[in-house]
């Protein structure tokens, strides 16, 4: 499964009434460290499959649901489980250090 692009107005149906776990990556265009770890993202989401679900909130268009969780920097990752915040991460990281949070948190 691919990555799932979230906004504000389908935050809650795509991630926190999810019947999986969702790793959400806030992330922006012009944001070097959120470029770097689109391709693991997109490769974890393909690894993963339906086990787990990864969605991309874009900050600059949707402002409302990083701003309910907090988010200072970008980027910035959330686990959410059974519709709660159980883990999140700031900063770019590379693909096994991302594989391995998520396995720790899920």
């Amino acid at each position: 499964m691919a990555t799932v692009a979230v906004t504000d107005d389908t935050f809650e149906t795509e991630v926190v009434n999810s019947d999986v776990p969702v790793v959400v990556d806030f992330w922006a265009e012009w944001c070097g460290p959120c470029k770097q770890i689109g391709p693991a993202l997109e490769e974890l989401a393909e690894e993963y499959g339906d086990k787990i679900k990864i969605a991309k909130v874009n900050v600059d268009e949707n402002p409302s649901s990083p701003a309910q969780l907090g988010v200072r920097g970008i980027p910035a990752l959330f686990l959410f489980k059974g519709g709660q915040v159980v883990s999140n991460k700031t900063g770019a990281a590379p693909k096994a250090a991302l594989k391995g949070w998520i396995d720790d948190s899920v």
